[in-house]
Order: C-alpha cells, then structure tokens, then sequence
C-alpha cells in the first residue's frame, strides 16, 4: 500500500518505521525545521531525522501551513491509498481531508483526553490505564470514530516520558492492524461517548509545580506526569531543584509536619498534606538527573529540612 506520513514529533518514529518494511511510503509531512538547544541550532523534527534513514526516498514536505491550496494540492496529486497521522502538529483541513483515507494513533484511550497532552495528562490524573486509539479524523480534534484500541497501565513509578515510550512502541502493532483492515475492506469505527469526552491541553513551562499541601497522590502525579518536561521545579536550600520522578510510600506524617517537609533523607521521605511520597529521582542546576539517594548524600541532607513547592499566583 502507498502511504503519506504526517507526524513531527518522536512519538511516531516507531510506526513510520514498520511501514517502511511493510508499505510504501511515498510522502512525509512535517512541520518545519526550527531553532533548537542552547545554541539555538536550526534542527529537523524527530520524524524527518528517522525519516532520511528509513524512508530516504520519499518526498518531503515541510509545510508552515499545510491547508495552503498549493501544498495541499501537492499532497493529494500524491495519491497515496491512505495517509497516517502522529503527532504531526497542525490541523489538517476539510478541503485536505475531503475523500481520503486518513487514520491518526493518538496516545490515549479516547474520548478520555483528548488535546495535546493525552499522556501527561493521564498521569496527573492518576490513572492506572491507559492506551492507544487509532482513529478516522474529522473537522472536532481527537473526535472522529475509534477503528481500534490498545492498553496498557501506568505504574505507581511511572513518569509521563517513560509511558510515552512504552505507547509509541505499542503503535505500530495497533497502526497496521487497521491498515491490513482496510485492504480487506473490513475497517469498521465506532463513535465516540461525547459524554465521556476530557480535555488535555498543551503544557507550558508554567505548569511545573507542585503544592505539597495537595494529597500525595496529587503530587506524585504532579511529579511523574510532569517529568521530563515542563517538570515541577521546587526550592531547596534557595536554589531550584526538579523532581523528576516519586513512588508512594506508606504511612502519615507525623502531626504538626508542615508539607514539604523531608521526613528520611536518606530515603527521600516527604510529607505532603495526609500523605507521604518518596522521591525517586531528582536534577539539580546544571547537574545531570541522579538518584535522591545520591543527591542527598552529596548534599548531607538531614531531616526536617523543607522543599518549596507551590502552585503560581495569577
């Protein structure tokens, strides 16, 4: 089958390499190069990098806008039997759209969060599933009719970075399974529970914090589903520090602690508002991400010392 690509970031690297063995991948759509790093180094999206190894005879298109009339002409005088969608970062429009096959893997069990941020926004939930869906596209995001689902849970440990892994890996199964299915004429969707629809907007740097004042599961969701990016950033000795990854832990602090508080500083104990988490991995300035363990014993850490975490005032 001929396939047309459009995706930009990481999450779809694995399908477009199973459809380089499986299809042919005549088009990939992606968004433009941009200015990434420190040194604000002009850089290809994460599917064109994997793109130039796995499919390096495709065309490229690298759109601003990918509705224009010239661009979308160019793609559908491809004509390419279906288009898969990850990731890809614009909305594709109706007059683009208008008769083609076209599926998108988005990395949530829908309508359950639907948006930018399916998987950090199901570990700030604290979730204990989650999954993929693979979906037709129509003109609402994230609404069109589900042709096939997969799941998968979400440990108490588990950050937001490595689900997104663990569900990109799931993709390609998933992604060809509704491929096979539809040159067999056999795709068949079902509709949506609008009722049962949840949002999950983009994330900015803004969003990374947490308020120990909350429950600990609110923050240990907060942590992990923040992490590895915007992360929650808190204070410790008046420096910031990231936290980047927690666990519960059993039992209540003890009355009277004020949230934040580091009850074991050795095994990164923190008392939150009726509730304790234990700190699994942290990042201080300018050091590599590390182990609580290792950072409190650098530090000679000692009890009762407190992390500032709050959320920011409008």
């Amino acid at each position: 089958m001929e396939i047309v690509f459009f995706g930009s970031g990481a999450f779809g690297t694995p399908v477009l390499r199973a459809l380089a063995q499986r299809h042919t991948v005549r088009a990939l759509v992606t968004q433009p190069d941009r200015p990434a790093g420190r040194g604000s180094r002009t850089t290809p999206t994460p599917i064109a990098a994997a793109a130039a190894e796995s499919v390096p005879d495709a065309q490229v298109f690298k759109p601003e806008r990918v509705n224009d009339p010239e661009v979308r002409e160019r793609i559908r005088a491809i004509g390419a039997e279906a288009w898969v969608v990850i990731a890809f970062g614009q909305k594709l429009g109706p007059d683009l759209l208008d008769g083609q096959f076209a599926v998108n893997l988005h990395a949530s069990l829908l309508p359950r969060w639907r948006g930018a941020a399916p998987i950090n926004a199901a570990v700030l939930a604290g979730d204990t599933q989650t999954g993929n869906s693979v979906i037709t596209l129509i003109d609402r995001m994230d609404a069109g009719p589900i042709l096939a689902q997969s799941t998968r849970p979400i440990e108490p440990d588990q950050t937001a970075g490595v689900l997104h892994d663990l569900l990109a890996g799931d993709g390609p199964e998933l992604v060809l399974g509704v491929l096979d299915q539809h040159l067999q004429g056999q795709v068949r969707g079902r509709q949506q529970d609008e009722g049962h629809a949840t949002p999950a907007p983009k994330l900015s740097r803004r969003d990374g914090w947490v308020d120990f004042r909350e429950s600990a599961p609110v923050c240990r969701g907060r942590i992990n589903g923040l992490s590895p990016w915007p992360a929650v950033v808190v204070r410790f000795r008046d420096k910031p520090l990231k936290l980047l990854r927690a666990e519960p832990a059993a039992g209540e602090p003890e009355a009277g602690s004020v949230p934040g508080t580091i009850v074991e500083a050795g095994s990164g104990l923190v008392a939150c508002a009726g509730g304790l988490i234990r700190l699994l991995d942290v990042q201080p300035p300018g050091k590599r991400q590390m182990s609580w363990e290792d950072f409190a014993r650098g530090r000679h850490v000692k009890p009762g010392e407190q992390l500032e975490g709050a959320a920011p005032k409008c």
